[in-house]
């Protein structure tokens, strides 16, 4: 069983299917209006949602407190763990200057006119390692300087980052969306992996400077003066920067492990197999961050002069602002075995096959109706998923992760006032709200449509 699934099994339903679903329903609409009207916290409007949903499919209540805190526990096991050492990372790359290095590199080669294209390739290589929203802020100077050196619309360079950026938050573990829909629906990671980046390069290609070249032209805006200095923030006394190079090693090395795991298993297909075995154990993914925030520690932290006390200083800083995105994740864990073990997964599923929907189809659409209503991103992925679990039980390994993609495209569907990201990039932008939905809004609904597309046209060919 695949790690980051959950702890125990679903029993069997507890009342009629139209019991089921309008308790379903009635749960995600108590998050959404939790989360959009009252403005709770995401976590404890889940917990809430959770607790709804088995006692409005009459089950116990205690049963029901049970079965949303082992989905936590187990879900904060596995994919907390992940979402922890990913922070390390990037809290290391950003510090270290090792993130300036990408950019100044892929930036300072291109001419005018690949600059959106540069831009692309630089939010999609920073947002591997990094949430979508530090890498914004990380990536905001240089988007400027660099839309007034070219004397561009600072939509049109702007937007291709933000595409890569984005692609990566949705569709590429070990972002929490993307975790969270492998756990639920008991996906292979090394598979979801190399499909998730297979899927993003087009997707961020049509999102990114193609949409933006449109986009520059529709909403046309000046870079504001907020960062006149260089957008490098140079450390303190003997900080330098560590190489491209090195950098980048340090960026693909746990995308490697995973990815070489997922081939030697398809390769030699051998449990015995002592090559295979090694591969089981360092692309294990738990075991493959590990490695990447030791290694980074050196070739990032040492490589850039910093002493042990800055080292273990940058790793402490950078878990105290994960804390409430493990939360989330965590409780959305515990909503979906609430979910599981209603029966209300079962019972779309025979829907489902019934009504010959795809299962791809359907788990986009489910994302998209819950990222529009909470416009949150995780809490669509963590719901779409957990409605889905029954549909995939018995797909192919590469059928379950182009499902998870799916899930993934659908959950940044056209965001708009009730995102956090809306506002950063309105902000950020100086836009105001129509030229912020005619951009922003409208490249992620470009992002989450290419993504079915270019899912679709894999399930055709795997």
């Amino acid at each position: 069983m695949n790690i980051l699934a959950a702890a125990i099994e679903p029993v069997a339903p507890v009342a009629s299917g139209g019991v089921l679903l309008a308790a379903a329903l009635a749960a995600i609409a108590l998050i959404v209006v939790l989360i959009t009207y009252v403005k709770l916290h995401p976590f404890l409007a889940l917990l809430l949602g959770g607790i709804a949903v088995g006692v409005l499919s009459g089950r116990n209540v205690m049963d029901v407190i049970t079965s949303f805190g082992e989905g936590f526990g187990s879900t904060a096991t596995g994919v907390g763990l992940l979402i922890a050492l990913g922070a390390m990372f990037a809290k290391l790359l950003s510090d270290s200057g090792g993130a300036d290095q990408i950019v100044d590199t892929i930036v300072g080669k291109s001419s005018v006119r690949t600059l959106p294209w540069a831009m692309a390739l630089v939010g999609a290589i920073i947002g591997l390692p990094m949430f979508f929203e530090i890498g914004l802020v990380l990536l905001m100077p240089v988007i400027y300087l660099v839309a007034r050196r070219a004397q561009v619309s600072l939509i049109t360079v702007g937007i291709p980052t933000l595409a890569g950026l984005s692609a990566m938050h949705g569709l590429v573990p070990p972002h929490p969306g993307p975790l969270a829909a492998i756990g639920a629906l008991q996906a292979d990671l090394g598979t979801t992996l190399a499909l998730g980046v297979l899927v993003a390069i087009p997707v961020i290609v049509v999102s990114g400077p193609l949409f933006g070249r449109l986009a520059g032209r529709w909403v046309v805006v000046e870079a504001p003066h907020t960062f006149d200095a260089s957008p490098v923030t140079e450390g303190s006394g003997d900080i330098r920067r560590p190489s491209f190079g090195v950098t980048l090693f340090s960026v693909l090395l746990p995308l490697v492990l995973m990815l070489a795991k997922a081939i030697v298993d398809i390769v030699v297909n051998d449990p015995e197999n002592q090559v295979q075995q090694i591969f089981d154990v360092i692309g294990y993914p738990l075991v493959a961050l590990t490695i990447a925030v030791v290694v980074a520690m050196f070739t990032l932290g040492r490589g850039a002069g910093m002493d042990r006390r800055e080292i273990a200083k940058t790793v402490e800083q950078s878990l105290p602002p994960i804390a409430g995105i493990v939360l989330i994740v965590a409780a959305g864990g515990g909503f979906k075995q609430s979910l599981i073990d209603t029966g209300i997964g079962t019972q779309l599923a025979e829907w489902a096959q019934g009504s010959g929907v795809s299962a791809i189809v359907l788990a986009w659409v489910l994302a998209v109706l819950i990222r529009l209503a909470t416009g949150s991103a995780t809490v669509a992925t963590i719901t779409a998923s957990s409605l889905v679990v029954d549909l995939v039980a018995n797909m192919p390994t590469a059928e379950v992760s182009l499902v998870v993609l799916a899930v993934g495209a659908g959950s940044v569907f056209f965001s708009h006032v009730n995102d956090a990201g809306f506002w950063l990039v309105k902000e950020y932008f100086g836009l105001d709200v129509v030229q912020t939905i005619k951009s922003w809004s409208l490249m992620e609904t470009v992002l989450s449509v290419s993504g079915l597309v270019f899912v679709l046209a894999l399930s055709l060919v795997i």
